[in-house]
């Protein structure tokens, strides 16, 4: 079997975690909605490959919430960092009994040692989940304007470091929220949730930050 984090343990509010750095207690915050005209979901670095290619699986179209999963860095019970640790695309409120890695083109799960996964690049330290309809209007975009919008010289304030949403086609309403991606550049894979009937829960990307 491929490589699959143990996210029932990460996606838990209060978990802790301990390293030889010290500890980490999981928090849990709704970063608005994300909306999907086609169904398709995409994750990606936006501001370097926003041309990825989606997921094989779908969901319905339509608006559907989404949630940062941070981990608040703690030495000697003081907060010091904090950092995202997993981004989630909720699709049904239905308990998840189990994940699967979530694949794009012609991956092949079969191709997978035991501790490989599918992953996408980081470049600029960011990460989405989105519809192929945001991303392809965010592609058509001058460096300026990406800048503008998507790295501006002061973040919003927000326990979630690097969030920033903005609606690129208006036709739709399809928008692209991103998170900094846990200590920054690197190759982050997505685990698909499903409910006992077989029917998709969410999207999940784990951004590695939180010891196995």
């Amino acid at each position: 079997m491929p490589y699959t984090p143990d996210l029932d343990r990460l996606l838990t509010p209060g978990a802790r975690f301990t390293d030889q750095h010290g500890g980490y207690l999981i928090e849990v915050h709704p970063v608005g909605d994300i909306v999907l005209p086609t169904g398709q979901v995409v994750g990606c670095d936006p501001l370097v490959c926003p041309e990825a290619e989606p997921f094989t699986v779908t969901v319905p179209p339509g608006r559907h919430s989404a949630r940062a999963w941070v981990a608040v860095v703690l030495r000697e019970d003081a907060e010091v960092d904090r950092r995202v640790a997993a981004l989630e695309l909720v699709v049904s409120a239905e308990p998840t009994i189990r994940w699967e890695p979530a694949v794009a083109g012609d991956q092949d799960i079969a191709t997978l040692g035991a501790d490989d996964y599918f992953g996408y690049g980081v470049d600029a330290g960011v990460g989405t989940l989105a519809d192929p309809t945001a991303l392809a209007v965010l592609e058509s975009w001058d460096s300026d304007r990406v800048e503008e919008v998507f790295i501006p010289t002061e973040l919003p304030s927000s326990p979630v470091p690097g969030l920033i949403s903005a609606v690129l086609d208006e036709a739709s309403g399809a928008n692209v929220v991103t998170v900094s991606t846990g200590w920054g550049d690197g190759c982050y894979g997505t685990w698909i949730g499903r409910a006992a009937d077989g029917r998709v829960t969410s999207f999940v990307t784990d951004f590695m930050v939180v010891p196995e």
